[in-house]
């Protein structure tokens, strides 16, 4: 078995679970290829003295690997899903911090659940993303042009509403005059969307939410569109130029580009753990079930 090793490194909750990790993989006969910048941090805080074969970039990940394990919370795990891109290796997701949505093993657990890794008890959580392409081009968009959670714009500089035309399949759908728009996948849809009063939606949901940030009328509430829906967007302000995020990542967009929002041909692949599902994490983190009154 061959694994790819991305993370991130948190002062009191990292190290050990990256012994447990290690202790575990080597003890089993996996081969662990470690991401080059999170080798080189754990060598620095002497966590692990071995040497280890790495990889930097999404070009070394390829369908050699049997799946890749992020080890710190959601967020590392957006940034694994720019490494793996296209290539289908799984990621399973493994908590060093809050629980997560997506980061769903916790520490307490790793040696179980990895055994289930090792004997191969698990099942794949297909995740649908979104792609940008934008008129005229904008270079910090080309590279990296998806997103796992979500896509969204938002005014820059300035405490006045923009104005975002949006389209859906070419027909007019509204003018947002809002602080900005998220358009969320499944995935994301418990995330910033969800903060915003958008709805939540099972990873298997073939669709993508459209909600608005803090819009001046409330009746523009959100919407929910079928995944194979082209969103395009065109946003004018009082500043020129306005903010594009895709998950983590953030770009400056000047007004009256065009953005165009669809599903991408591929698919990541998150790995689903017996007992640590979607609707557990739902219901642990949202407490649901929690309240005995009634």
């Amino acid at each position: 078995m061959k694994v790819a090793i991305y993370g991130k490194y948190y002062l009191n909750s990292t190290e050990p679970i990256i012994n447990d990790i290690f202790v575990f993989f080597n003890n089993n006969g996996v081969e662990m290829i470690i991401e080059s910048a999170f080798l080189k941090i754990l060598h620095e805080k002497k966590i692990i003295q071995k040497e280890y074969k790495t990889f930097t970039s999404h070009k070394e990940l390829d369908s050699s690997f049997d799946m890749l394990i992020s080890i710190g919370g959601d967020g590392t795990i957006l940034r694994a899903a720019t490494l793996v891109r296209n290539s289908g290796v799984p990621i399973l997701g493994i908590n060093a911090g809050r629980l997560g949505f997506l980061a769903t093993v916790q520490k307490e657990n790793i040696a179980e659940f990895m055994q289930f890794i090792i004997d191969k008890k698990y099942t794949i959580s297909k995740r649908t993303l979104l792609s940008l392409s934008c008129t005229p081009t904008n270079e910090a968009v080309e590279e990296i042009n998806f997103a796992m959670n979500e896509i969204s714009v938002s005014r820059k500089d300035t405490t006045s509403m923009i104005t975002i035309e949006t389209y859906l399949n070419n027909e007019f759908l509204n003018s947002y005059w809002a602080d900005g728009l998220i358009i969320a996948t499944p995935t994301g849809s418990t995330g910033y969307s969800m903060s915003c009063g958008g709805p939540i939606l099972t990873p298997d949901v073939k669709g993508f939410v459209i909600t608005p940030i803090a819009p001046h009328n409330l009746n523009a509430r959100p919407l929910v569109v079928p995944d194979e829906t082209e969103i395009r967007l065109k946003v004018s302000g009082r500043e020129e130029h306005y903010l594009v995020s895709l998950d983590s990542r953030i770009t400056s967009v000047k007004n009256e580009t065009i953005l165009v929002i669809k599903k991408t041909p591929f698919q990541i692949n998150m790995v689903e753990i017996p007992e640590e599902t979607f609707l557990k994490t739902l219901r642990t983190k949202l407490f649901w079930g929690e309240d005995r009154r009634n």
